[in-house]
């Protein structure tokens, strides 16, 4: 199992190599990384099985990272390790096989490799193949230093504003650091275009208004703000309504 270790602190990285040598050769650390952009990288280089993220690190926190090394194909397992047992809930939502909590004990440690039992490689491809990997269920952002995170039910309308998308939701907004076009592919039932920047929640579609000087705007249930439809997407909004 070769394994990536992820912390901003080099004590706490050193403290896992050594608990990891102590176990026998079925486990190596490949690599170590300080940040979440770098863990990123390392685990693409490395082709790592697993894992060890640190949640609490400045820039990108090991939530985030999570949720980006679940899109790999296949994902490496994740143990999340804190210091703060109340992230512990919070962790399984990111699709992580476990959690430590700091200081991480030995005999605790080995409990979770053991219970994990990564598959190789191979294995996870082929897995990958035969099951459809489960949609999330949240989106999530970096903001004032922490998560917000946002249910995809909640979610009202997706507007593409210059290198961002801002999520509009029922208690208010948030911006997302991924593409329009990304999300439209990733939930196809759940998202409809209704021009090349927007995208509404299909089920709050309720109809469509005609402004006086002829612009389309669709009408969504849950928020009173209009929102136009460009004359590419309209025949397809229609044909949707008609058919809903």
């Amino acid at each position: 199992m070769k394994i990536l270790l992820v912390d901003d602190e080099a004590h706490a990285r050193e403290r896992l190599r050594r608990l990891i040598a102590e176990l026998d050769d079925h486990y190596q650390v490949a690599a170590e990384a300080d940040n979440g952009a770098d863990a990123l990288r390392r685990c693409i280089e490395t082709n790592a099985d697993l894992v060890l993220l640190d949640i609490r690190m400045p820039g990108m926190d090991g939530l985030s990272v999570a949720e980006h090394l679940a899109r790999l194909s296949p994902p490496p397992a994740v143990i999340l390790i804190t210091a703060y047992p109340e992230y512990a809930l919070e962790a399984f939502e990111h699709q992580v096989a476990n959690y430590l909590v700091k200081p991480v004990r030995g005999e605790r440690l080995r409990e979770a490799l053991e219970r994990l039992r990564v598959t190789t490689k191979a294995q996870q491809q082929l897995a990958a193949e035969e099951a459809p990997s489960a949609p999330r269920r949240h989106l999530s952002a970096q903001y004032r230093g922490g998560v917000q995170t946002v249910a995809i039910e909640d979610i009202l309308f997706l507007q593409a504003e210059q290198k961002y998308v801002t999520v509009y939701h029922g208690r208010g907004k948030m911006l997302l650091d991924e593409s329009l076009k990304t999300l439209e592919q990733e939930f196809p039932e759940r998202f409809l275009r209704i021009h090349r920047s927007i995208l509404v929640c299909a089920r709050r579609l309720i109809g469509l208004e005609k402004s006086p000087d002829g612009g389309i705007f669709a009408i969504l249930d849950g928020t009173d703000q209009r929102l136009p439809v460009s004359r590419r997407h309209l025949p397809n909004v229609r044909r949707f309504l008609r058919a809903n």
